[in-house]
């Protein structure tokens, strides 16, 4: 039982380095939260991939911002990775970008 006891001790002190390295972000999320001085609103959401998105915004401008998927009813644009759910909460999908 002792011996059970070390070796499960051991086993978790000496866990190799890319066992507690942290979760990746991928380059994509990265641009897509860059706050843009076009944008008026600067919040971001971690959607189910766990990637850091930023939230519905609206522009000064009017045009699509870099990194926009689509057109919110509400006239805001989303960075949304995924169809499932994007503008849930802003009128819908008017256009895919």
């Amino acid at each position: 039982m002792k011996l059970a006891i070390l070796c499960l001790t051991l086993a978790l002190a000496f866990q190799p380095a890319f066992a507690k390295s942290p979760k990746h972000t991928n380059v994509a999320s990265q641009a897509a939260t860059a706050p843009s001085d076009d944008l008026i609103e600067q919040g971001s959401y971690v959607n189910k991939a766990g990637n850091t998105v930023h939230s519905p915004a609206h522009t000064k401008s009017g045009k699509a911002p870099e990194g926009a998927t689509a057109k919110c009813g509400d006239g805001t644009f989303s960075f949304s990775q995924s169809h499932r759910g994007t503008c849930s909460h802003h009128g819908g999908v008017v256009a895919w970008l």
